[in-house]
C-alpha cells in the first residue's frame, strides 16, 4: 500500500512563491534588478545555482519558466523537480526537509 502525502502539505507547497522556494531550499540566487516585465508588474528574474548549473527564472507569484531550457510550471513542486531533476515524491520530501 502507498503512502500518501496530506493534501493541505501538497496545497500549501503548491502556493509558495518561488522567491520562498530558493529561501527554503537554502540556494544561492540573484534577482535581476534590471529586469522589465512586459505583462504583470509582480514578475521577476532570478538566476538560481543549483548543482554548478545556474538557472534563469521568470516568475509570477507560484508560475514559472525556465528561459534556457524553455520550460515551465506552477508551483514550488513542479520547480524543485525541474532545478534537481527529481521525482515528485522526492520533491515534496526536499520541501519539507526529509530529504
Amino acid at each position: 500500500m502507498r503512502k500518501k502525502f496530506d493534501e493541505n502539505l501538497l496545497t500549501e507547497l503548491r502556493n509558495l512563491k518561488t522567491e520562498d522556494v530558493f529561501k527554503r531550499l537554502g540556494l544561492y540566487y540573484t534577482i535581476d534588478r534590471d529586469f522589465v516585465p512586459v505583462g504583470d508588474k509582480t514578475t521577476k528574474r532570478f538566476n538560481v545555482s543549483v548543482n554548478n548549473q545556474v538557472f534563469e527564472i521568470v516568475s509570477t507569484g507560484v508560475k514559472w519558466f525556465d528561459t534556457r531550457l524553455k520550460k515551465g510550471g506552477g508551483g514550488a513542486i513542479d520547480l524543485v523537480m525541474h532545478l534537481f531533476e527529481i521525482d515528485f515524491v522526492n520533491a515534496v520530501k526536499k520541501l519539507t526537509g526529509q530529504l
